[in-house]
């Protein structure tokens, strides 16, 4: 394999229902820095049906070209026509770094295309460096259940890839004065190409909630006590028009899902507001949630760690002071 072949920085542009997902505008944004460091361009890959509005977004977001594949086949994201549109484009072109969200379509989408393409994957990266000398990723991950932190590179196979963990990078202003290449690339897709056929889309209140979108989070900790002392942060949750999560510690009581954790081995969130409810604040969780705009901290420990690290710490009984807030919200949406 010849490396010098290999040129530009891809970035797998993620969309739902026809909406750029957060990761595809933070990875397009650390994707931009990544080429300018290696002098080379930033290329954003677009897939679906209708979907050549969100191409100028995406210049303004900072990518320099945008790759846009439409077809009826893609309108909704199956693992075999995404995947074979993707790894004929990247034959073709030869990007030199490959990024997809770690969401769960990136999750699906991402080792499929390393598979086919015959190179490695680092999954779930919550950081990335370049060595200019080698040209090498340095791809970061948690491991050993969040206690090391691994860096891995891809030093043999072309492209690098990554999946990278919603939240981890900042999401870019937008210029809408930036200007940028928009190509729309041929598709040769069949229905035959496809093993599996989507007969019906059902989206639960799960799948529908994804806490890396949201903007309020009220999260819960072993302070909260049990499964069903969670409905006062739904409560406080909906009044807020947010969504709930958790420490690891109320994931593993089974008093929460696995979707619904932040932390290091978790989801890395930035939502406006965070406001962490009976949790002391572990090195893990705090890496899940420390850059969210504005942190709340309510906790009867005055000295948890969390509370050193909150904008406004309430040292109280969470039981009072969440319904109280939750009233106060409310309230305030009635005016």
């Amino acid at each position: 394999m010849n490396k010098q072949e290999y040129k530009d920085v891809w970035i797998f542009a993620e969309q739902r229902d026809g909406k750029l997902t957060k990761v595809a505008a933070e990875l397009v944004g650390k994707g931009r820095l990544i080429a300018q460091s290696l002098g080379a361009t930033t290329v954003a890959v677009l897939l679906g049906k209708d979907v050549s509005g969100l191409a100028q977004e995406l210049v303004a977001y900072g990518a320099d070209e945008v790759l846009v594949a439409e077809h009826e086949l893609l309108e909704r994201y199956t693992t075999d026509a995404y995947a074979k549109v993707f790894c004929e484009l990247a034959r073709e072109r030869k990007p030199e770094i490959v990024l997809v969200g770690a969401s769960f379509l990136g999750r699906d989408f991402g080792p499929r295309v390393a598979a086919r393409l015959v190179t490695g994957l680092t999954a779930d990266c919550t950081g990335l460096e370049v060595d200019l000398e080698s040209r090498n990723l340095m791809m970061t991950r948690p491991a050993f259940g969040g206690n090391l932190m691994a860096t891995i590179e891809c030093a043999e196979h072309r492209p690098q890839m990554a999946t990278v963990r919603p939240g981890v990078f900042e999401r870019p202003a937008k210029d809408e004065s930036r200007k940028g290449r928009i190509e729309k690339v041929p598709v040769q897709l069949a229905s035959k190409d496809l093993r599996i056929q989507i007969a019906k889309v059902v989206k639960t209140v799960k799948e529908a909630v994804d806490i890396g979108e949201a903007q309020f989070i009220v999260s819960g900790g072993r302070g909260v006590g049990n499964k069903e002392n969670f409905v006062i942060l739904h409560q406080l949750a909906d009044a807020l028009g947010g969504s709930v999560g958790s420490s690891r510690a109320a994931v593993d009581s089974g008093w929460t899902e696995k979707a619904q954790q932040v932390g290091q081995t978790g989801k890395t969130v930035r939502p406006q507001i965070y406001i962490a409810c009976g949790i002391s604040g572990a090195i893990q969780h705090l890496a899940g949630m420390q850059e969210s705009d504005f942190i709340i901290a309510i906790n009867k420990d005055e000295a948890a760690p969390i509370m050193k690290l909150a904008d406004v710490a309430v040292v109280g009984d969470l039981f009072k002071v969440v319904p109280e807030l939750t009233a106060q919200v409310l309230a305030a949406k009635a005016r």
